[in-house]
């Protein structure tokens, strides 16, 4: 087989094509591009679960970046077991027409345990005095110890937070070309997460993100520059575009005001108890499953979200099976926000009463995804001697809150996760192999058999 990389470049699309990433700008331009027509939802978990089985999220069941597990009660983002995919992946299709063919896959999303040869992902370390450190998990374990050698700790906080910079998609980048050395694998999987950051802050703001385009555009120049000499096939993606929004969606709350949501008391502060909940959302960027327990509630509680400014479409059983969504871990209920808003996962409505993981990063707690996560809160005074004062005691062993994300939803200004009606805010493909890439459009399905014609080429 052909020796292959996959260049996830999260959030790229072409309308950020431009004098701000020169290398790309040429280096597509020299290729085959094609539109994808995104998955719904348009989010991380269910676009490379869909590219990498070939399957719709109704049948490998990876409906949003987390759902309600109902056999627990719990809400659980950001799981990482690859047995939570439940379909077939293209490496595994690849081993059996290829016995001696390997595969490394580089921090793309269910990553552990896989059927993988070589697996890095990001796995922190909570010890029992509260604090959290930054670490990997690796296929083989050895890895984990050779790659943090040469490379240094992976970093952490600046792959997530409001310290999220291009320093992680640069340690990934360079693992990657360690691993290609060390293992020299058939298929190389990249995951290049740095744009999602700023354009999230900021939305389309080419005055604000240019400096960040440029990063990303020098990893790229420098990653396929590095698998070209290796005679490398190189297929360029991104999973989905980012879109200016203006209006945060607090959808739990809606259904809190109606007597749907149940909260507990916690010394003081409020959580969300989803099990004892008639009704309630797991907030994903433009979209969330609403889960309902009563089946004689369902035709109120769609109704009450129809009605709620924002939100575009409801989908019930015949929507969800339209989108490929009818899938058991899906809501009841699938609410889609119209193309300027987002949902977020609040639930209390007094900021007092907020629990007290809301004000941190905190990406396993929250009952839903939480782009706030990426701010420092502006109103805290002395914000910097607070967050020293906080380190200083991390140090030192002792626990502390790293309590400095605001609650104010309104300063996200980029989301995703609907499918947008532009090409030129969706996701995209690139390769020079121009005879395998028939069509400028393309099912996000399809990529699963173009990386095998890639393999076989």
């Amino acid at each position: 087989m052909k020796k292959t990389v996959v260049l996830n470049v999260v959030a790229l699309s072409p309308r950020l094509i431009g004098e701000h990433t020169p290398f790309l700008r040429e280096w597509i331009a020299r290729g085959q591009q094609a539109s994808i027509n995104p998955v719904l939802p348009a989010v991380t978990c269910s676009a490379q679960s869909t590219y990498l089985t070939g399957k719709w999220p109704s049948e490998h069941g990876i409906v949003g970046n987390g759902w309600y597990f109902r056999d627990t009660s719990e809400v659980r983002f950001w799981q990482q077991s690859n047995k939570l995919v439940q379909a077939e992946k293209v490496w595994e299709e690849a081993r059996k027409r290829d016995p001696n063919f390997t595969c490394a896959n580089m921090f793309w999303w269910y990553n552990m345990y896989s059927s993988v040869d070589y697996a890095v992902t990001p796995r922190p370390l909570y010890p029992a005095d509260g604090r959290k450190l930054p670490d990997i998990h690796t296929q083989p374990m050895e890895l984990r110890d050779e790659l943090q050698k040469e490379l240094g700790q992976f970093p952490l906080f600046s792959f997530w937070g409001p310290k999220a910079d291009i320093t992680s998609t640069r340690w990934i980048a360079d693992a990657s070309k360690k691993v290609d050395q060390w293992k020299n694998p058939t298929l190389t999987l990249i995951y290049l997460p740095h744009l999602d950051y700023n354009l999230q802050r900021c939305g389309i703001n080419f005055d604000k993100i240019s400096n960040e385009l440029r990063e990303i555009d020098d990893v790229c120049r420098d990653l396929i520059t590095y698998y070209e000499n290796q005679s490398a096939h190189v297929i360029l993606l991104s999973e989905y575009g980012i879109t200016d929004v203006s209006q945060p969606v607090h959808i739990n709350r809606v259904l809190r005001e109606n007597g749907y949501i149940q909260v507990k008391n916690e010394l003081g502060l409020e959580t969300l108890d989803a099990g004892d909940s008639r009704a309630f959302a797991t907030a994903d960027h433009q979209l969330a499953h609403v889960y309902v327990q009563n089946p004689g509630d369902i035709p109120a509680v769609k109704e009450i979200l129809e009605h709620t400014p924002g939100i575009e479409h409801v989908l019930d059983d015949k929507g969800k099976k339209q989108y490929h969504l009818d899938h058991s871990r899906a809501g009841e209920l699938v609410a889609v926000a119209d193309s300027q808003s987002w949902f977020t996962y609040y639930f209390w409505l007094d900021d007092a009463k907020a629990p007290d993981y809301a004000r941190c990063v905190d990406i396993h707690r929250k009952p839903g995804y939480d782009p706030v996560e990426t701010f420092a809160d502006p109103n805290i005074p002395l914000l910097p001697l607070k967050v020293a004062g906080k380190l200083l005691k991390k140090k030192l062993g002792f626990r502390y809150l790293m309590d400095v994300i605001p609650l104010d939803a309104t300063l996200v200004k980029g989301s995703h996760g609907r499918i947008s009606k532009d090409r030129l805010d969706r996701p995209l493909l690139v390769t020079q192999e121009k005879q395998l890439l028939e069509s400028d459009v393309l099912e996000p399905t399809d990529v699963f058999g173009l990386i095998l014609k890639h393999l076989e080429s």
